[in-house]
């Protein structure tokens, strides 16, 4: 079992991008029709019961056809935001919205067999593991919406934007270590997850190692590793700050609150592994370049 604020960020490997058709007698044509956005069948009432998914569906250019979001769903500020809810999602109240396509990332409370038996076509995308996965799930969106091109310009955009910010970082010779805390138990990521691997784009390297991705730290185990960055996921849902953070009992002597190298990084960016991962990574490079790399050691004269 993950930690319930790591959810987002997908331990496991993405096995599948399952797109799960109607049934209810559905032949092959009728699917067909359904996807081929040449036949006029895409989508015109879309539900979407992840922020993840949301941002998905609008970045692709379907945003006018999404009736309804998750409760949970708050970008962009657009969307028809309602009180469904993802983790524990209502067969009827989703009905309700009349959708002919629904897109989530978890099939909670087994709802996938009840929109199949309403006739109701489901797009399921698990969460990302890799950036690669992201590329791919926002071409699924728009392959089931009915913006194949939309989305495949926004993917290459994405491709440029991540491969500028990256050589933007400056190359050190040791990559920085990082302490990515989940909430103020000290959950954490290793460099095997999804946000691990942007962090490692970016020349930074975890702390916490191990089988599990998601390890709870103990708060010796974090000073004694002493980070050169801490990163906290934790601002907004918990109010931690740089300054509280200084306050703990032994923490003003870790290498990155002495050098002031303690930062709130945006926790939906941090968690959602949709279009904003962009953004996310333009954040984090910020940071990284302004910690000063160390000088090079001396060259011998000739």
């Amino acid at each position: 079992m993950h930690h319930p604020r790591a959810r987002a960020l997908l331990a496991a490997p993405l096995a599948a991008l399952v797109l799960l058709a109607t049934a209810c007698g559905a032949g092959d044509d009728d699917e067909a029709a359904t996807n081929d956005s040449a036949t006029g069948g895409d989508p015109q009432s879309i539900v979407s019961l992840t922020p993840t998914t949301t941002e998905m569906l609008f970045a692709v250019g379907a945003g006018e056809q999404v009736v309804a979001v998750d409760e949970r769903s708050d970008f962009p500020s657009g969307a028809p935001v309602t009180e469904l809810s993802g983790y524990t999602p209502n067969l009827e109240a989703i009905l309700g919205y009349g959708p002919d396509l629904v897109v989530m990332s978890d099939d909670n409370d087994d709802v996938v067999a009840g929109l199949e038996r309403s006739g109701v076509e489901v797009l399921v995308l698990p969460a990302a593991a890799t950036l690669d996965d992201t590329y791919s799930q926002l071409e699924q969106v728009g392959a089931a919406t009915g913006h194949v091109g939309e989305a495949a310009e926004l993917v290459a955009q994405m491709q440029v934007d991540i491969e500028e910010i990256v050589a933007s970082v400056p190359r050190r010779e040791t990559p920085l270590t990082y302490f990515h805390e989940l909430d103020n138990t000290y959950y954490t990521v290793t460099d095997d997850t999804y946000i691990g691997e942007i962090y490692s784009m970016l020349g930074l390297t975890s702390i916490a190692t191990g089988s599990d991705p998601y390890p709870q730290l103990s708060e010796e185990l974090i000073l004694e590793a002493d980070p050169d960055v801490v990163l906290l996921a934790d601002g907004q849902c918990c109010g931690v700050t740089a300054e509280s953070v200084e306050q703990r009992p032994g923490w003003d002597q870790m290498t990155a609150v002495r050098d002031g190298h303690v930062y709130v990084v945006d926790e939906d960016l941090a968690s959602r592994w949709g279009p904003r991962v962009v953004d996310f990574m333009r954040e984090v490079a910020a940071i990284v370049t302004a910690i000063p790399a160390s000088s090079p050691a001396p060259q011998p004269a000739p």
